[in-house]
């Protein structure tokens, strides 16, 4: 069974800067497609970066430019580098994971199986 634990949420300032992690533990198979997720609330969570065992990256228009996905194979963590936050940026943040490649529906959540329980990003301004 894997395991995912998300961390690095924090308050910050319009501007500032977050990266969060999520470190994976448990046996991972060798394909397999990661993503980051983020829950408004009241609202459903929507995919906002993916990166798979191909490397093969994705990112949704709303934080591309802004937030860089990136995978420690070795220490099995995946990383999002979140730049220029603004305050509705503010969210819940789950990263999840499924085998096989990411596929054109990656941003949907029920491509994925395996979710950790989440770390607040709070933006303010």
């Amino acid at each position: 069974e894997v395991q995912l634990v998300e961390s690095g949420g924090d308050s910050v300032q319009s501007g500032g800067s977050l990266r969060l992690s999520c470190v994976a533990s448990g046996y991972i198979q060798s394909d397999y497609c990661i993503g980051w997720f983020r829950q408004f609330p009241g609202k459903k969570r929507e995919g906002i970066a993916s990166i798979d065992s191909d490397g093969k990256i994705d990112y949704a228009d709303s934080v591309k430019g802004r937030f860089t996905i990136s995978l420690d194979n070795a220490k099995n963590t995946l990383f999002l580098q979140m730049n220029s936050l603004k305050v509705e940026d503010t969210a819940m943040y789950y990263c999840a994971a499924e085998w096989g490649y990411c596929t054109g529906s990656w941003s949907g959540e029920l491509d994925y199986g395996i979710w950790g329980q989440g770390t607040q990003v709070t933006v303010s301004s």
